[in-house]
């Protein structure tokens, strides 16, 4: 018990202090992580036939992923980002459509390749925040400024 308290409050510590880009990665391993999972359900062993029970499960991940889109989503700023906001909204929304479908069918390929996708636009993300972060330390903004 107090494992899963101490995991709870490192989980809870880590997303409090992470700077916004970091959280769109997290946002973006969880939903990876999450399609994985459908995935596994819907690929069974070699030899082994698919599990009726896993569907829900299949289900249930693949809903957490939309939450994580959505999440996403509303989380652009369609003012600030412009076309590259706007154009992210968009894939957002087919990823959705994509998944929803896929859930109904039970349609790996789908899911995949959504899984795919949301792969690359992390590694992206991820080299943005990473650029970011050099040209800040680069130019003397690294770090909390503090007036006073």
């Amino acid at each position: 018990m107090a494992y899963k308290n101490a995991l709870s409050a490192y989980r809870e510590t880590r997303i409090k202090t992470a700077g916004q880009g970091q959280l769109i990665i997290m946002l973006y391993d969880a939903a990876i992580k999450q399609l994985d999972s459908a995935l596994e359900c819907l690929h069974p062993a070699a030899g082994q036939k698919r599990d009726p029970a896993k569907i829900e499960k299949t289900g249930k991940s693949v809903l957490k992923t939309q939450e994580i889109i959505t999440e996403l989503m509303v989380s652009l700023d369609m003012d600030a980002g412009g076309e590259i906001a706007a154009n992210l909204f968009s894939l957002y929304t087919w990823f959705n459509h994509e998944l929803l479908e896929a859930s109904i069918t039970q349609d790996a390929a789908r899911i995949a390749t959504v899984r795919g996708m949301l792969a690359d636009l992390r590694g992206t993300w991820h080299q943005a925040i990473a650029q970011t972060a050099a040209v800040s330390n680069r130019d003397g903004f690294a770090g909390v400024r503090l007036a006073g």
